[in-house]
């Protein structure tokens, strides 16, 4: 501890803590509208792909889009560029 450092500004932890609480229950207000079989389906969709197609474990994404009344499940696949045969 030095001399002076009664002259630097404390940390104030408790507006560290409650900016950290805001960040974690912002993520989980958004995963909570999601249904619970999204990972498993994404896990799913991965290993099939993969049975044709090398593919990198971030290629496929799985989301939970809602259009007016309705539930869309929106599913993008990321596939590698086909190499041109050499002849």
């Amino acid at each position: 501890m030095g001399m002076f450092d009664f002259l630097k500004p404390k940390k104030n932890t408790a507006s560290i803590a409650k900016d950290r609480l805001r960040i974690i229950v912002a993520q989980e207000r958004t995963n909570r509208g999601a249904p619970d079989y999204l990972p498993l389906l994404q896990r799913e969709l991965l290993e099939v792909i993969r049975k044709y197609v090398s593919i990198d474990v971030d290629a496929v994404k799985v989301d939970l889009v809602k259009d007016g009344d309705h539930d869309v499940l929106d599913i993008s696949v990321a596939l590698p560029e086909e190499r041109q045969a050499t002849a």
